[in-house]
């Protein structure tokens, strides 16, 4: 079954609505106070924000599963690796010691290091749905617009531009080469993982050269385009910010204060129950 990963996704949502920059701002407000901070009830509170622009924005869970599926195993692979190798973290950092079960060695379950680890979790879960749905929401030329209008280089702008915009294509020619080995036999969903590792290969080295034709098509039209010539340069896809734009990030500005207030107001990002 084929698989998208992080393309964008057309829809007729407000969050589509709002322009590149605004996403932007957003987003960078969004994962920085995310990011500060420990406070279990500030990370519920941008959590529950999460769901409703995700619900605002239309976009279907099984458009973005995979990546979410994915995230949440490695999250989980996280969290088990911080408890091998320091169990007790919690303990240090809350200042007390509620033992919940008695384990080998070093390796005991604690309040306070389960607390941790949940809001650990937590903290990816709030994170890592807010950047899927700014990369399926934002054309990926308006997305370099974006980075321009905020003071990055327009040719590092386009460079990020051109990696999105090029995901769902290197995707597309994976399948058709895919199908085309496996029509000859060649697959790589079944036999031993030596001849799965030795098919895949013969998979990637055409996706290589495709790749790298069409880097060296799109090179050519810029050069014939006079790419870089000067200082600066037009988007075809910027828009022009209206009033939603402004509310929005205002709502997000006072979401970041309302967050730093809460985890800095006694001087420790940590938010203690015990």
């Amino acid at each position: 079954m084929a698989v998208e990963m992080l393309g964008y996704i057309e829809k007729a949502s407000p969050i589509h609505r709002l322009t590149g920059t605004t996403k932007l701002i957003g987003f960078l407000l969004f994962t920085t106070a995310t990011m500060f901070t420990y406070d279990t009830r500030v990370l519920l509170v941008l959590g529950l924000v999460s769901i409703v622009l995700f619900r605002l924005s239309r976009i279907q869970f099984r458009e973005v599963r995979f990546v979410l599926i994915f995230t949440a195993i490695f999250v989980l692979v996280n969290a088990l690796a911080v408890y091998l190798f320091e169990p007790e973290q919690g303990v240090e950092i809350y200042g007390s010691r509620h033992v919940l079960l008695e384990g080998i060695g070093r390796f005991t379950v604690t309040s306070e290091q389960l607390f941790y680890l949940f809001n650990l979790i937590l903290k990816y879960s709030v994170i890592v749905p807010i950047a899927v749905l700014f990369l399926v929401t934002t054309h990926p030329t308006e997305f370099a617009s974006s980075l321009n209008r905020i003071g990055v280089p327009y040719k590092i702008a386009f460079a990020v531009s051109l990696a999105l915009r090029y995901i769902p294509d290197v995707q597309a020619d994976f399948r058709t080469i895919a199908n085309a080995q496996e029509a000859r036999g060649i697959a790589v969903s079944h036999g031993s993982l030596w001849q799965r590792v030795r098919n895949s290969i013969q998979i990637l080295l055409p996706l290589l050269f495709t790749s790298l034709e069409r880097i060296e098509t799109v090179s050519n039209a810029m050069d014939l385009r006079g790419f870089g010539a000067g200082r600066k340069r037009t988007w075809y896809n910027q828009q022009t910010m209206t009033r939603i734009d402004y509310v929005a990030i205002s709502c997000v500005v006072l979401l970041t204060i309302f967050s730093f207030v809460v985890t800095f107001h006694d001087g420790n990002r940590f938010y203690n129950p015990f």
